[in-house]
């Protein structure tokens, strides 16, 4: 598993009794229980502590600016930070002091009282419309209140950085500023992906629609040995084929695209793989029965919800062999145990490949952690897919190009 590191040791010497605003990535999911907001996975938290451990332990005064869900810029305590401040305290084991605002009289005092090494969480980021603003002025405005709470900024939210919003990109403009440890990690990752990755290279790819996939593919079809195509995205790749897919998730609209990618591959020599049997069930749900039929005896009033035991084991062995993996989007259902050993079939082979196994966040990462793996068993661990996607469709990333800008 990657180890995250802070920000080189020249800007952690200079920042010592400076308030540092620190972008991190803590979007973890929440469960309500008894009214009170329970985390689920607490993964990106403990992923972003040792950037702001790095931080305080050089003598800064932490100010942590984050996002939860989607509260469409105003304050809705739904989404408030409050139960992650809690969590990030546990893991530091420090307290953390958390505001109630993000530019407000809640923040200006909290920030105010910091002292040297201490640590404080701003709410909800999105609770703002500057944040996500398309209008650069409303954005810019935004960004000038949280400037104002720090003499530097380090971005260390992965899962942010293809985003050109106010706490990622323009106060970086605005700030002396440094990368995180954690984007680092996840940068140097994708670049072994992109830029000569050990050979042979195989590319898992799940989730729902190929339309989410569809520039990734594209842009390493001609860089990977071996697609293997596997959850609701495959039922258009079966389509395509000329199979029956009955009532599975299918986009008509994306045929031609996937029968075009399929001839590209074949002209370069890139394997397209394909699962041979599929879990279907007459509905979706806990109390679905499911069976395992061939791929191409679909039945037209089924559904199917994951790749087979038979396809399963043709992954791990197609992986087996392979020395960069890059995996992103379960090969089912895997929230329901009926549809979760294809994706358990897949992770389990990515723990054994000898050379460079990536998961690449979302869905994926999430996967890994509630089928009950050891982190440390996998290469990396993204805890950004959209970014990581876009990374590896060869876009790029604002939250990135605005850091190679001169900085502290």
């Amino acid at each position: 598993m990657t180890d995250y590191n802070g920000p080189d040791q020249e800007f952690l010497d200079r920042i010592g009794g400076k308030r540092v605003l620190v972008r991190s990535d803590l979007n973890v999911p929440l469960d309500r229980v008894d009214d009170a907001a329970v985390i689920t996975d607490d993964g990106r938290i403990r992923a972003s502590v040792p950037t702001i451990k790095a931080l305080a332990e050089a003598g800064a005064r932490v100010v942590v600016t984050a996002h939860l869900g989607r509260p469409d810029g105003a304050p809705d305590p739904r989404f408030s930070l409050a139960p992650v401040a809690a969590r990030l305290g546990e893991l530091l084991g420090e307290d953390v002091a958390f505001a109630t605002d993000t530019v407000g009289k809640s923040a200006e005092a909290v920030v105010g009282a910091l002292q040297d090494g201490e640590v404080a969480l701003l709410e909800n980021v999105r609770f703002n419309r500057g944040e996500t603003s398309k209008d650069d002025a409303e954005r810019g405005a935004f960004a000038d209140q949280l400037a104002a709470l720090a003499d530097a900024f380090v971005s260390d939210g992965f899962g942010v950085v293809h985003r050109k919003q106010a706490s990622v990109y323009d106060v970086a403009q605005r700030l002396p500023h440094a990368m995180g440890g954690l984007v680092a990690a996840e940068i140097d990752v994708l670049r072994r992906l992109t830029v000569d990755p050990e050979r042979p290279y195989a590319v898992v790819l799940g989730g729902s629609k190929v339309s989410d996939k569809l520039g990734v593919i594209d842009n390493l079809l001609g860089k990977a040995d071996k697609l293997l195509i596997g959850g609701g995205m495959v039922f258009t790749f079966l389509k395509a084929q000329g199979l029956e897919v009955g009532k599975s998730l299918l986009e008509e609209d994306q045929l031609d695209t996937v029968r075009s990618y399929q001839q590209r591959a074949k002209e370069l020599g890139v394997e397209i793989v394909l699962p041979t049997d599929i879990v279907v069930a007459d509905s979706f749900g806990d109390e679905a029965s499911a069976r395992v039929v061939p791929a191409s005896e679909i039945p037209a009033d089924s559904l199917g919800l994951d790749i087979g035991p038979e396809s399963g084991a043709a992954f791990a062995a197609e992986l087996a062999e392979a020395r960069t993996v890059f995996w992103n989007g379960p090969m089912g259902v895997f929230e329901q145990p009926a549809f979760a050993e294809g994706t358990r079939a897949v992770a389990e082979a990515l723990t054994r490949v000898e050379g460079l196994s990536v998961v690449g966040g979302g869905d994926s990462a999430a996967a890994v952690r509630a089928l009950g793996f050891d982190e440390q068993a996998f290469g990396h661990i993204s805890t950004g897919g959209g970014a990581s996607l876009e990374y590896l469709e060869g876009k790029e990333l604002p939250g990135i190009t605005v850091l190679e800008e001169d900085g502290a």
